[in-house]
């Protein structure tokens, strides 16, 4: 076949489905921006889109409708440069339809299968928006302009031949006759290149080794914002650092936002939060790394007595099934993306969002009894084989339903 992919940022989620693809003997291509300089697995055409100012006033809730068709309509005459200087026709496309990238490409090649990522499909109310009392109750405008938000997702796959989603509940975020389009098969973890092993360490910036058995704290986001629950675990710290004097903490995330909104005050989160908690967090313990290379945060999770990971009721990260992958023990929020995944006190603990003294409990009982917890990280590790595994679960799965 002649295998498309279409992503702004490509390889997004599509880097070991594509070089798999091409492995077998098709002819694949990518389209993206070209802004987008990682490096890419298969040959890239790069589209140019200059992103026109939207008047709000005049679109109103159209307005991110109209910055999602706009980006469809300059993708759209990317391809069609394709189709009529190269000749070029895809049997079949995969694309993200998260920035409108695929709304216009039936319009180009009817006859291609198109396969849309459906990530998530916004509401107003019931899942992100409204979940953190800590920003207050949504306005009825707030809610109606996130609800507006899913309109070209729903034409993106209404259009489509078909969707793909990594996690049953952010398939089941999208209303039932779409659902119905959609296949749930997870993007995959190396969980060989991912596994525990005793002999792993990380040097801090301060010289401190960490090797497994240490007490670490680990917590991994890349931002450090409310969705992913920064700011519980931020608040959990001093009780967890006055329980365990060993503790160390090691914060792996920028300073950006990748959902929501900044804090009304400006800055970063992680600094809000440093200004709120002020000395009650030891910077001689609480270690903050930025972004890491792969490479470091694998040997982190392999070091880690206690990884946390919350997020809003949203997509769901990979980190967290990578964590789980390499044999560490995951404390997860109780909320719908995490618990589809985690078993409480099967292959990891399940925690109120919102609780931070049972968080904080969690985290010292964790790091106090080690051996307690070694079944729930075995626990945690058949989990990420069994289901999440990349190339005896997901890609086999993921070639069986695009024909590859």
């Amino acid at each position: 076949m002649k295998v498309l992919f279409v992503h702004q940022n490509f390889p997004g989620q599509f880097p070991h489905l594509a070089p798999e693809l091409a492995r077998r003997g098709h002819d694949c291509l990518a389209l993206t921006d070209a802004t987008n300089q990682r490096p890419s697995p298969i040959p890239v055409v790069r589209y140019r889109h200059q992103a026109a100012a939207v008047d709000a006033a005049a679109t109103r809730l159209g307005r991110n409708f109209t910055t999602m068709t706009d980006r469809g309509v300059t993708v759209a005459r990317a391809a069609a440069r394709l189709r009529d200087d190269r000749g070029y026709a895809p049997d079949l496309i995969l694309a993200h339809s998260g920035w409108g990238e695929s709304l216009f490409l039936k319009e180009i090649w009817p006859r291609a299968r198109l396969i849309v990522y459906a990530e998530f499909y916004y509401r107003g109310i019931g899942r992100d928006i409204g979940f953190d009392p800590e920003f207050g109750a949504p306005t009825l405008d707030a809610t109606m302009i996130a609800q507006a938000r899913a309109a070209h997702l729903a034409q993106a796959l209404i259009h489509s031949d078909g969707g793909l989603s990594p996690t049953h509940w952010q398939a089941d975020s999208h209303p039932p006759a779409l659902r119905r389009m959609i296949r749930v098969i997870f993007d995959g973890i190396d969980t060989d290149a991912l596994a525990p092993d005793p002999a792993a360490q990380v040097t801090l910036p301060d010289g401190r080794v960490l090797r497994p058995g240490d007490p670490v704290v680990t917590f991994v986001n890349r931002n450090l914002e409310p969705y992913r629950g920064w700011h519980v675990f931020a608040r959990t710290l001093p009780a967890v650092l006055a329980g365990n004097p060993a503790a160390q903490v090691v914060i792996v995330g920028g300073d950006g936002v990748s959902y929501g909104q900044p804090p009304k005050s400006g800055g970063s989160w992680k600094d809000a939060l440093l200004a709120e908690l002020g000395p009650r967090l030891d910077p001689t313990r609480v270690h903050f790394l930025g972004r890491v290379p792969w490479a470091t945060f694998a040997a982190l999770m392999r070091v880690s007595a206690a990884h946390v990971y919350l997020t809003y009721p949203f997509v769901l990260s990979w980190s967290m099934i990578e964590a789980m992958a390499a044999g560490a023990l995951v404390l997860g929020s109780n909320t719908p993306p995490v618990a589809e995944v985690i078993e409480d006190g099967v292959n990891g603990r399940l925690i109120d969002f919102f609780d931070t003294t049972a968080w904080a409990a969690a985290i010292l009982d964790a790091l106090a009894n080690p051996a307690r917890h070694l079944p729930l990280r075995q626990a945690a590790r058949a989990t990420a084989v069994d289901r999440y595994d990349l190339r005896r679960v997901c890609l086999p799965q993921q070639l069986a339903f695009l024909g590859g």
